[in-house]
């Protein structure tokens, strides 16, 4: 099958005889032969069609701490997998190799939806999770190796920063059982001026997964020093959190190192990650964590009534200290939020 051969939903034509894609908030308009800003959606004999259907860059065993999801079937083991492009063009992308790759012969692994389900159960992976690249562009893809991962037993997971238009949006995450969104910044001139987005259609995927679905979600913001890390915006941003989602929500700050175009920005210094935790906590989340960083305690899952360690993190591995299998304290009796066998 050819890269280019499968067809395309989301997309309407215009009376000016170009295609316009109806994925993302971009909304690309094309021409015959012309690529959306994502590049693997491609205007070709009158319709748009997806680039890289049943076909990825290479599959992969995780651990599900590493996407980061600490709150969902935790030490479990997940098959990882994605495609090439970006609806963004984050300047700072710690996975600009694959997000900004324009060369369709990356995508040198045949993989059908099936045979990913297949695979994932015989290693004995619980999850398949949709990563390494934004999945949202290959969503035709997702939806069908999700079905026929759920047809298995196997959950799905993605990893994605949440621009989608509100159907595709419905459609999507009517698939997935477990996502952790990328929020960038809070602040829109750092979407624009740095990821080629908007922060809106991030914040309301976020609210849309929290209060339409029983998807669990975790999100992740990557502190780039002298862009986002401020404490007022640290503030604002956790704060949104608690009081327009759920305070119960796990948050993760990760550390940048420099990368893509950003490669004289210094590495996020743990100090600033420390301090951002504080005032999350501050803010009222119960659950917020250091990544990208040894640091142990910051990782560390404690009891949100008696301080109890439940989960302890160093590195990727992961122990169950006093977490009861259905997700309790084993000391008080308070429930974990979260997804727990």
């Amino acid at each position: 099958m050819k890269p280019t051969q499968f067809p395309a939903h989301y997309w309407i034509r215009q009376d000016d005889g170009r295609l316009r894609c109806e994925l993302c908030p971009h909304r690309c308009r094309l021409k015959n032969g012309q690529r959306g800003r994502c590049f693997l959606r491609v205007a070709e004999n009158d319709e748009i069609r997806l680039s890289a259907w049943g076909r990825t860059t290479g599959l992969a065993l995780d651990p599900i701490e590493k996407k980061p999801l600490y709150h969902f079937f935790p030490s479990s083991t997940v098959l990882s997998f994605g495609t090439i492009g970006c609806n963004l063009s984050c300047s700072f992308c710690q996975n600009w190799d694959i997000s900004a790759e324009r060369d369709l012969s990356r995508l040198r692994v045949e993989t059908s939806p099936e045979l990913i389900a297949q695979k994932a159960r015989d290693h004995g992976a619980e999850s398949v999770a949709f990563t390494y690249n934004e999945p949202i562009i290959f969503i035709e893809y997702v939806m069908e190796t999700a079905r026929a991962c759920h047809e298995r037993g196997i959950r799905t997971v993605a990893v994605t920063a949440g621009s989608i238009l509100p159907e595709p949006r419905r459609d999507f995450f009517s698939v997935i059982d477990a996502a952790n969104v990328d929020l960038k910044s809070f602040r829109e001139q750092t979407y624009s001026r740095l990821c080629g987005g908007a922060l809106a259609p991030v914040l309301e995927t976020l609210q849309y997964i929290t209060r339409e679905t029983s998807v669990w979600l975790e999100i992740t913001t990557l502190l780039i020093p002298g862009e986002n890390d401020s404490e007022e915006e640290i503030r604002e941003l956790s704060r949104w959190i608690s009081n327009r989602l759920r305070p119960e929500i796990p948050l993760h700050f990760t550390a940048f190192h420099p990368a893509h175009r950003m490669l004289q920005t210094p590495p996020t210094p743990l100090e600033t990650l420390l301090r951002a935790r504080e005032i999350a906590l501050e803010e009222g989340l119960l659950y917020v964590y250091s990544g990208n960083v040894l640091h142990t305690e910051s990782s560390t899952t404690r009891c949100s009534r008696c301080g109890e360690i439940l989960i302890e993190r160093k590195g990727y591995r992961t122990r169950l200290l006093n977490l009861g299998p259905s997700g309790r304290c084993l000391n008080c009796g308070q429930s974990l939020p979260g997804r727990f066998a």
